[in-house]
């Protein structure tokens, strides 16, 4: 992964005025004023008391900033980035949590938006083979804008499930199932108002979806992939970080699997990717797990590029994407959202651990600390999806998931010993830094 200092020219751009300029700024950065590299310690700040805070204060170097003391580093949530990104000024070095507008991706209805002009531009371009690759997410429409488009899609096909799910909610709130329009009918005449009250009541936005009907079932059950992917620049980089988690029932989320009589708290319901993957591959075989996990390379691909030019791709900002991907009985992958604050909260001791080991190595790769090149292919437990291309292991390695040699895309669900990998990077940079000077 290229760190953002080392994009090249006209990838990013400098959004606030110098400080001097407008004394309104609230500045970060500045106290020291000292370039990047010369830094000797990193002031953090974070308002999210969980998993998160305890990976940070642990961090060698890295001290705690409370209130409204200079930081290097914050952890914001949406809302402050949206009431305060225009009026702060950051100097190089600082890095804060979330794009600019990384709702074009999180909000289901842009996400669909953008996937739906994207796929067009492709057929375009391309044609309708490259087009079809995009083909990775249910048939959706935008409610209530799109209210007469979904009525006619819905007669061609009656008596299928639909799913109907808000724009803008999280955890399950808000989502039912129909198979019929007058299902609906309460739900429109809520959404409607009389001319004087339009301007004083919003209108909450829904998707309809088609319900996929056919999910795959482990031990009966349903369930979702949760994949990391962390984005440093929409023009550069995409890297992958993997954690699987088993759901409870219809909708697959912890927020509503926790509700399961049989749900038990220290063990939560989860697995872990690569016990996915070998579950996968021992009932399936390789092969066909790997065009399975080649395809799931291809939504977070995809899905990006979908937004590589709507989204704002500041230097300070980073991007830490929760996908949620449904696999059906007939291996294949559909993307049903993507979180822009995926839960850090850990509900059992392993998912404290994989948490923990998933924000080490995002602290590794947004590199405050200046220790990388910027030609790492590989950080701990992430792989560099897309640079200059996709990364692909190399012939002749060991495939070290266990199943077969055969070549994966990424290590995605393989098994990754990402301390050793760790060690051997900072060593291998530790020489390299002794050898230059």
């Amino acid at each position: 992964m290229v760190p953002s200092r080392a994009l090249g020219p006209g990838t990013t751009a400098i959004r606030c005025p110098k400080k001097s300029q407008n004394q309104n700024y609230k500045g970060h950065g500045l106290s020291k004023g000292k370039e990047r590299e010369q830094r000797a310690s990193i002031r953090f700040k974070t308002t999210l008391m969980n998993t998160l805070m305890d990976v940070l204060r642990h961090r060698p170097g890295w001290v705690e900033v409370k209130d409204e003391g200079e930081w290097d580093f914050y952890w914001c949530d949406v809302s402050w980035l949206r009431e305060n990104f225009d009026h702060t000024y950051m100097d190089e070095h600082v890095r804060i949590s979330h794009f600019r507008n990384h709702y074009e991706l999180t909000r289901k209805n842009y996400m669909v938006k953008n996937l739906k002009r994207f796929r067009k531009q492709l057929e375009r371009e391309a044609g309708k083979l490259e087009a079809a690759k995009c083909d990775f997410f249910p048939k959706t429409f935008e409610m209530p804008c799109e209210y007469h488009l979904f009525v006619e899609e819905f007669r061609k096909n009656p008596g299928i499930t639909w799913i109907m799910k808000p724009v803008a909610r999280s955890q399950g709130k808000g989502i039912f199932l129909f198979r019929r329009l007058k299902d609906i009918m309460d739900w429109r005449k809520d959404t409607r108002s009389s001319d004087d009250q339009k301007d004083d009541i919003p209108v909450e936005n829904y998707v309809a979806q088609r319900y996929i009907e056919n999910p795959y079932l482990i031990g009966g059950r349903k369930f979702d992939l949760r994949v990391y992917v962390l984005v440093m620049s929409m023009f550069a980089e995409c890297l992958l970080w993997s954690g699987h988690r088993r759901q409870y029932v219809h909708l697959t989320n912890v927020a509503v699997q926790k509700t399961s009589p049989d749900y038990h708290p220290k063990k939560g319901c989860k697995w872990m990717l690569q016990r996915f993957r070998q579950y996968l591959a021992s009932k399936h075989g390789p092969e066909v797990v790997e065009t399975l996990f080649r395809d799931i390379d291809n939504i977070f691909v995809k899905s990006l590029q979908s937004v590589q030019k709507v989204i704002i791709s500041d230097k300070h900002c980073f991007e830490l994407y929760g996908y949620d991907i449904l696999i059906d009985q007939d291996l294949k992958p559909w993307l049903l959202e993507v979180n822009a604050s995926p839960s850090l909260t850990a509900s059992s001791q392993e998912d404290y651990e994989l948490k923990t080991c998933l924000l080490e190595d995002t602290l590794h790769v947004v590199d405050m600390e200046a220790r990388l090149t910027g030609r790492e292919k590989r950080v701990g437990g992430f792989d560099l999806m897309w640079n200059d291309g996709p990364v692909s292991r190399e012939e002749g390695v060991p495939d070290l998931s266990g199943m077969g040699n055969f070549v994966s895309n990424t290590h995605l669900g393989c098994i990754n010993d990402r301390k050793k990998q760790l060690r051997q990077l900072f060593y291998s940079l530790q020489v390299q830094k002794k050898a230059s000077s």
